[in-house]
């Protein structure tokens, strides 16, 4: 009988903290308004500006890593690849985002978004198979908001019948 054990660390647990304004400054002269390939994704109350330059694969959000920035969690580091990932462009882009609002997951979502939407104007082709997924797609859901009256949106007082 062989018994394995699998050391799960805490998401974000031996992530250094690495700035990488350096690499944004020289990646993208001028800032990041002034580049051709940028899209816009929103997801709640996030918004995320994204540009694409050709590269080596690196992701930077906020001038972090985004391993460092989405603090380790898989789930939201493979929301921001999968756009890349799925076209076959893995090694081709650097991802540069700038990222604010709402939490890191409606963030990663909201990045998601916004590079589909800047591969859309390397090549309209590139429509189908991202429309496909459902990567062009915004998710119009928001939290509601609370009314005059009540606990919440929608939880009233207590009834008292007596």
């Amino acid at each position: 009988l062989v018994v394995r054990a699998a050391i799960l660390e805490a998401p974000g647990v031996g992530v250094e903290r690495v700035d990488m304004s350096d690499f944004v400054k020289k990646a993208m002269p001028g800032g990041i308004a002034a580049q051709d390939l940028l899209g816009t994704g929103r997801r709640k109350r996030a918004i995320a500006r994204v540009c694409l330059v050709e590269g080596t694969g690196q992701y930077v959000i906020n001038n972090r890593t985004a391993q460092e920035y989405l603090q380790g969690n898989p789930l939201w580091l493979f929301h921001v690849k999968l756009p890349l990932r799925s076209l076959g462009f893995e090694g081709k882009y650097d991802t540069i985002v700038k990222a604010h609002g709402g939490g890191l997951s409606g963030q990663a979502q909201a990045i998601r978004l916004g590079i589909s939407r800047c591969l859309l104007k390397i090549n309209e082709s590139h429509r189908q198979p991202l429309r496909k997924l459902g990567f062009l797609t915004r998710d119009p859901r928001k939290v509601e908001r609370k009314k005059a009256g009540k606990h919440k949106a929608r939880k009233s007082p207590q009834y008292s019948k007596r």
